[in-house]
Formats: structure tokens, sequence, C-alpha cells
């Protein structure tokens, strides 16, 4: 996979070493050009400014003139009177041939000399170094050149990365936050001035994409409501028709035909009740939170669902679990209505799927300053395979018996992802019943809930 900051660097760090490389040589030769220069310089020094005592018959016994340091340079001296004849060389070196005056680069006994000679009144001076000393000497001096370039490169590489990095920062933001936004949150990306220019265009046509998607998710949900909504009445109205007509005797046939009919007219208009919930749930954009309790939700849904439990000799209680006491009526924060539709789904679920003559018991728990609930049965629970998926859409797995129709644990799942809960199911411990546990809560206070009203 391509990467627009790698690529970034790698020709920005890249291309500033290949540059600094060039510059670095560049500065190394005009340093050893320069270097080159000064040597000659000093050697047109020293010839001039040899003392003019230095006479025919002086030779070898003569001193040898102060260089301040210079002989160190390995300089080598030699003088002529006007007829040609040596009358002085530095002591300890091998005589070297006579150049014409001014500077020459000549070989001499596989070495490598330049000399620079100069014709005095009645003298003639030359003055000789080894190349290999200059070269020796300009090499250094071209080094010590080149160590501010040798800090420099460091530290602007390190500037490239500090610079690309921030650079490239507000796109990371831009990802952070499309991704930290709820998967049904449609709305436009806000632009503001800490959005680049470069930016713009991008957030533009992500804002034109999330308004297309918005409209068309928004179509679809009404057409769900909608489609809901008109066929309630009409069942509705077909179920009375049909219980009417079995009062009065005008429809005729067997028992177990018309009571398969009522069956299946029942659980499509619970299918059109669970849409309808399904369509408003997702239509909701932001959760309408309010101070509720939980203690008195929980008694609505037993005493709702009570008479769906009596038919089937179901025993359906209430239970608080310590730390949660008979004064706490369990203050939390949260949309009273979706709060409710999901307890009563899931109590709706396991009436539905415990067999005659069980038990469910609706527990209020509370842990670690957050509270929750959870819905206990004694029914034929959910095998370890499939606990996940009933969780999904219209999902019923093959051993699953009764006439669901497969949202309404789904329902649950929605409703608890929009107040950011967390719903477990869980098969009870010796293989008997399941537990549906909806925990994270937040409490409330009486001072805070008193606040708000």
């Amino acid at each position: 996979m391509r990467s627009i900051k790698r690529r970034l660097l790698g020709w920005l760090i890249c291309g500033f070493a290949a540059g600094s490389a060039v510059a670095g040589f560049g500065i190394f030769h005009t340093a050893r050009n320069e270097a080159s220069e000064l040597f000659d310089y000093e050697l047109r020094a020293v010839a001039l400014s040899l003392p003019s005592n230095l006479r025919p018959g002086n030779g070898s016994e003569q001193h040898e003139p102060d260089m301040q340091g210079i002989a160190d340079d390995r300089i080598l001296i030699e003088i002529w009177d006007r007829n040609g004849t040596a009358i002085y060389h530095t002591a300890q070196a091998e005589p070297l041939p006579r150049n014409p005056a001014g500077f020459h680069t000549f070989e001499h006994e596989e070495s490598h000399w330049r000399t620079f000679g100069v014709q005095q009144a009645d003298r003639f001076v030359q003055v000789a170094q080894p190349v290999s000393v200059r070269e020796t000497l300009a090499l250094k001096l071209a080094l010590h050149t080149l160590w501010p370039l040798a800090v420099f490169v460091p530290v602007a590489i390190v500037l490239v990365l500090l610079v690309v990095a921030r650079g490239l920062a507000p796109v990371g933001a831009l990802s952070a936050l499309l991704a930290a936004r709820s998967h049904n949150a449609l709305g436009p990306v806000s632009l503001d001035r800490s959005v680049p220019i470069e930016l713009r265009p991008l957030v533009v046509a992500l804002n034109d994409l999330l308004a297309r998607l918005n409209t068309a998710s928004q179509a679809q949900r009404t057409f769900i409501a909608d489609a809901a909504h008109e066929l309630r009445s009409p069942l509705a109205a077909l179920k009375l028709q049909l219980q009417a007509a079995l009062r009065d005797g005008t429809l005729s046939g067997e028992p177990q035909t018309t009571g398969r009919i009522e069956t299946r007219l029942n659980r499509l208009i619970r299918l059109v009740q669970q849409l309808l919930t399904l369509a408003r749930e997702d239509a909701q954009a932001e959760l309408p939170v309010a101070a509720v309790s939980l203690r008195r939700l929980a008694e609505h849904a037993i005493g709702d669902l009570s008479l769906l439990a009596e038919e089937k000799n179901i025993d359906l209680g209430l239970e608080l679990r310590p730390p949660v006491t008979d004064d706490d009526i369990c203050n939390v924060a949260a949309d009273a209505h979706g709060l409710a539709t999901l307890m009563n789904n899931l109590l709706d679920n396991a009436i539905r799927y415990t067999p005659p003559g069980g038990k469910i018991d609706l527990v209020l728990t509370r842990t670690n300053g957050r509270v929750g609930f959870d819905v206990v049965d004694n029914g034929p629970g959910i095998p370890e395979e499939h606990l996940e998926r009933v969780l999904d859409r219209f999902y019923r797995a093959n051993h699953v018996p009764g006439t669901g129709s497969g949202l309404g644990l789904s329902i649950a799942m929605r409703i608890a992802q929009r107040h950011g809960l967390k719903l477990v199911l869980r098969n009870n411990p010796g293989g008997r019943g399941l537990t549906a546990s909806v925990s994270g809560l937040v409490v409330q206070e009486e001072t805070e809930v008193k606040a708000q009203v």
C-alpha cells in the first residue's frame, strides 16, 4: 500500500541528501583550491621575506632563518648568486634544480614539488614544497570546512520529519474524526479554519456523499415506517373480523386450520410492530437523554407482560441484586422510551421461548457506579455457535421453536448501541436457560435529578 507520507519523506530526504552531497563536494574542492592558493602565497611570502645577509661564503654554516613554524611544512629554500652559483640551501635537504621565476610544479626523484622563484638584485631565491604535503594540509583544511554541513544535515532531516508530520496532521485529524463518528451519523463534517485549503475539496466531496447517503437512508426508513404503518390497520381489522367470525360461527372449518391462520396473523402483526419500532429507532439521529428510574421502568415492564406470562403459567418477577436495595430507585441518564422498549423486547423474547411453567426474573444490578439489568429464564437457551448471530436482523436458527421474526433481539441490540450499553447473551450454568445482560447505564444521584428538574 502506497503512503503519501513515506513518498514525501523519501523524496525530500533523498533530495536533500543528494543536494548536500553535491554542495559538500563543491565546498570540499573549493576549499582545496583556496588552500592551494594560500600555500602559494606562503611560498611567495617566504621567498620575499628572506634576510638579505645570506651572502656567498656563508654557505651551510649560515644559521637557518626564522620561519616561525613554516619549516614544519617542509619548505625548502635555495639561493643562487647572479652567476648561478648556489650560495644557500636548507640544511639536511637534497638540492633541487633551478626553475625559472614564478610558480612551477615538477617531478624530482619520484616526488612532485611546487616551487616559487624570484630574481632579486644580486641573487635568485627559490622556495619549494612537496606537493604531497600541500595535498595533506589542503585535505585537512577542506575537511574542517565540512563539519558545519555534517552537523546541519541530520538536523535538517529531523526538521523535515517534524514538518511533514505536522503538515499531514490535518489528514490524521480528519481520519480520527470520521472514525469516531457513529455509523448512523450522516451529518456534514464541519469546515472551519483548522481545515487546510488542500483538504477542503475532499471535505466538500465527503459532505456531498454523506448528504446523498443520508437522503437514501432516510428514504429507506420512511418507506419501512410507512409500509408498516399502512399494514398495521388492515391487519388489526382482519384479526378482529377473524375473531368475530369464529365467535358467531360464520367461519367454518377445522379448528386446527383456523388456529394456524390466527397464529400467522399474530406473527404478521408482531412483525409490523417490530418494523415500526426498528424504523423509529433508526430515524432518531440524537438520543433524547433524561433522568429516568430504571426500577420504575422494570415494574411497568413486569406489569405490561404479566398477562402474556400468565397465559403460559410462567413465574415472572422482579429481583434486586445487592448492592441494589429496596429503597434504590436506580436513577439513570437514558431515553425512557428506548430503554423501556429494550427491556420489554428482552422480556417478551424470554416469555416466548420459555416453556409453560417456567420462570423468568428481571434482576436489577449495580457494578462500579453503573447500573444495569439481567433477564434470566430457565428456557432451552441458545447453542453457543448461535449466540452472536441471533443479534442480527431476521436471523433465526433452525432449532428455535415458535413463530418469531428474528427482529426482537436485533432491536434490543440497536437500542443498546444507541445508549452506549453492552448487551451480552450467555447460557446459564448447567445448560438450562439464558441470561440477557445489559450494563453500563450511568447513575444519576438525587441531587443531579433535582437540578435538572
